[in-house]
């Protein structure tokens, strides 16, 4: 199981460390998406850093548990906040699964910890 976490942490922390940072940096595409769900300008470049550092927690958390679970905790809060945009903005049914999908993945340690009390 230490494996699946370790695999995991690394895929999901490098996911957000690059999409927070497409959000930081204002890429075009990562603007378009801003516009379409109705985000406030300055606020985007906030949720950047939070994915950003999010994502570096899930990675430290692999030599640092309590840190890994505590960014995995931060991220199923804000994949919460992706959905209840991508509802309100009424994107398409597969992008907004796409969404549950990563929350339910970034949740997952937090469920493993739980389930084994470690």
């Amino acid at each position: 199981m230490r494996t699946a976490l370790t695999v995991l942490s690394s895929v999901l922390g490098l996911l957000f460390v690059v999409t927070g940072g497409v959000k930081v940096l204002r890429v075009r595409q990562s603007l378009r998406i801003r516009e379409r769900l109705g985000v406030p300008p300055r606020l985007w470049p906030v949720i950047g850093c939070l994915e950003a550092a999010g994502g570096a927690g899930l990675l430290l958390g692999i030599a640092a548990p309590a840190l890994g679970l505590a960014a995995s905790l931060g991220l199923a809060a804000l994949m919460t906040g992706a959905v209840a945009a991508r509802l309100r903005a009424r994107e398409p049914a597969s992008t907004v699964a796409l969404d549950v999908t990563v929350f339910a993945l970034v949740a997952m340690p937090l469920v493993l910890h739980a389930a084994t009390g470690s």
